[in-house]
């Protein structure tokens, strides 16, 4: 009893619920609009989906290891940290990366004030073509030197007008002439592409002599030692002005790609330990405690928190000019909102109570949960299931803002969108207790699932700003009711000890195995076939697997372990009752004896 006086459960569940409720909101000031800033940069669909699929494939990989690395070596407290401070930092490098069209934000950014969506086609965050001025020419008013690609364009023009005032030669000398101009043009474009490269303004003399005069000598030893001269000052002078010298023969929008890419996956990698670790160690703490089934209620706090900040940062974006200072997009305020609300979740991170209970350290507790599953036909349906339903939700949160903003939707609109599906989600426990009387488990894993095909097959059909808010209030059933299903069929598998191992092949690996996969198919179909044919791809395949599902369930058999701690109680229970009902078997027996014997006796006096 002394470890249960040392111990504030209602300071820690306090903390906790502050906590969780301030990395939610950060979250979701940033994560659902990620893929429209994508857009605006200029990614194409499927680079989108490359994107958004390894960013959970890294979540799926590196949350367990940077979970089980962090609890060996007890430095929870410091990880937790880490990834709040980096993750804000990293999250902020993606606004230094330049759009490939500087148009295209301002576009789009019309686009949301119109009352009604203009017609796009799929891949219409790429306006590379139908804009006119350069990038270069903005962004460097003041300089005169142009690149190559501009050169190239204007060369053209600059020919004919020479044409046109260059005097009638005769053949020999207009032969003699084409040959020397053709020799002198081949210098002039080496120091041009050097110039280039390098950004300085002129070029020594000495290079353009090697190269015209290593093919008339005709040596490879002299020739071999120029271009190796040539290469290797060409080489030292891109390193001091290329970020990454090997994207610089790539078009522009695969430079925009691979930057986002690599930025994306050092964001996660930064980011992803922190939901594992900040839950293990207060689960322990409070398992500690005697408290852990107060631990649900920090769930809740996640679910208000991103509500809060999807729908306070829509509304405050909405209300800013399309440029803000200078030549800002106002879409780069969800990543200071990410950042600020970040830095004041970092107190609640430093006193957020945490315990290591190396007793109960089981490296390999996810590989039994994994054998847990599958050794039961019903849980493997379940998993199944949320595989399923992870494809479904990397639709939605990747292009459903993409076809809210075709449709005239505004910042506004998306985020009290969002936000009401995640009220609708966290009103679902006061509906659990009817549900579960009326449907079975199974049941309602079933109607979850379709619930959510009736969302993706509903948001094919957008005609307005404000047509996807009332399917979010389907959000109570596909979300909420989905995972309560989920949670009762880990009770039934999981042994004393595994429960929240099982819970996470749910909601972790199975999930984010689906968005992934999801992610990566997702946008190679809108860019083949469209946004309205991805939701309604989705739809149907849900539809068709919960057709299936209760078929397959009723044929598979009901496997439920034993909760010895409730058996043991049931078996007390029991023995009482029945040690109750032989004392009173054995009193009412004395009573009639002794009114037998009364009787006996009377009859013999008389």
């Amino acid at each position: 009893m002394k470890r249960n006086k040392q111990i504030d459960v209602k300071r820690a569940l306090a903390l906790a619920g502050t906590f969780n409720f301030l990395c939610s909101c950060a979250s979701a000031c940033l994560l659902p609009f990620l893929t429209l800033y994508f857009r605006q940069l200029g990614l194409s669909p499927a680079m989108t989906g490359i994107v958004m699929g390894t960013k959970h494939l890294i979540v799926l990989v590196l949350s367990p290891a940077a979970s089980l690395l962090s609890k060996h070596y007890n430095k929870r407290r410091a990880v937790i940290n880490g990834s709040v401070v980096c993750s804000a930092a990293v999250a902020l490098v993606l606004l230094l990366i330049p759009p490939v069209d500087v148009h295209a934000q301002t576009a789009y950014c019309n686009m949301s004030d119109l009352s009604s969506g203009p017609t796009l086609s799929p891949g219409a965050g790429l306006l590379i073509n139908s804009v006119a001025p350069s990038t270069s020419a903005r962004t460097h008013p003041k300089t005169n030197s142009t690149p190559v690609s501009q050169s190239a364009l204007t060369s053209p023009a600059k020919t004919a007008t020479d044409t046109k005032s260059a005097p009638v030669m005769t053949s020999k000398s207009a032969h003699k002439e084409h040959a020397k101009s053709g020799t002198h043009h081949s210098q002039q474009t080496l120091a041009s592409e050097v110039n280039v490269a390098t950004g300085e303004p002129k070029i020594s003399s000495s290079v353009i002599p090697q190269t015209g005069s290593s093919p008339v000598r005709n040596k490879r030893s002299k020739l071999r030692s120029g271009s190796e001269e040539q290469l290797g000052e060409k080489t030292a002078e891109e390193g001091q002005f290329e970020f990454l010298g090997s994207l610089k023969v790539m078009d522009p929008e695969h430079q925009l790609f691979f930057l986002i890419l690599i930025i994306v996956s050092v964001w996660e990698c930064v980011s992803a330990p922190l939901e594992w670790t900040a839950d293990d160690g207060l689960y322990e703490y409070l398992d500690f405690a005697d408290a852990s089934d107060r631990y649900s209620s920090s769930g809740l706090w996640g679910l208000l928190g991103a509500a809060c900040g999807v729908a306070g940062a829509g509304l405050l974006v909405s209300q800013l000019r399309c440029l803000i200072a200078g030549q800002m997009p106002r879409s780069a305020v969800h990543f200071y909102c990410y950042a600020g609300v970040s830095c004041l979740a970092l107190p609640a991170a430093t006193y957020l109570p945490l315990y290591l209970n190396k007793k109960r350290d089981r490296a390999n507790g996810l590989l039994k949960a994994v054998q847990l599953v599958r050794g039961s036909p019903r849980a493997l349906l379940c998993a199944v299931t949320t595989l399923l339903v992870g494809v479904a939700c990397s639709a939605v949160d990747n292009f459903l803002l993409w076809q809210m903003q075709d449709h005239g939707s505004g910042e506004l609109h998306m985020g009290l969108s969002l936000a009401l599906a995640l009220l609708s989600q966290a009103a679902f426990p006061l509906l659990a207790g009817r549900m579960s009387k009326l449907l079975s488990p199974g049941r309602v894993l079933a109607v979850g699932a379709s619930s959510l095909g009736l969302q993706c097959f509903y948001y094919s059909f957008l005609w307005g700003p404000w047509a996807a808010l009332p399917a979010q209030v389907l959000s109570c059933f596909s979300s909420g009711a989905l995972w309560w299903a989920v949670r009762v069929q880990c009770e039934d598998v999981a042994t004393p000890g595994a429960e929240r191992s099982v819970s996470r092949v749910y909601g972790t690996l199975s999930l984010h195995l689906g968005s992934g996969l999801g992610s990566f198919a997702g946008g190679f179909v809108v860019q083949w076939l469209g946004l309205r044919w991805l939701f309604i791809g989705v739809a149907v395949g849900l539809m068709l697997w919960c057709v299936c599902l209760p078929l397959l369930q009723w044929k598979a058999p009901h496997q439920r372990r034993i909760n010895y701690s409730r058996l043991l109680a049931a078996d007390a229970s029991e023995a009482s009752d029945s040690e109750s009902e032989q004392e009173r078997d054995w009193l009412e027996k004395a009573m009639e004896d002794d009114r037998s014997n009364n009787g006996f006796g009377r009859r013999i006096n008389h």
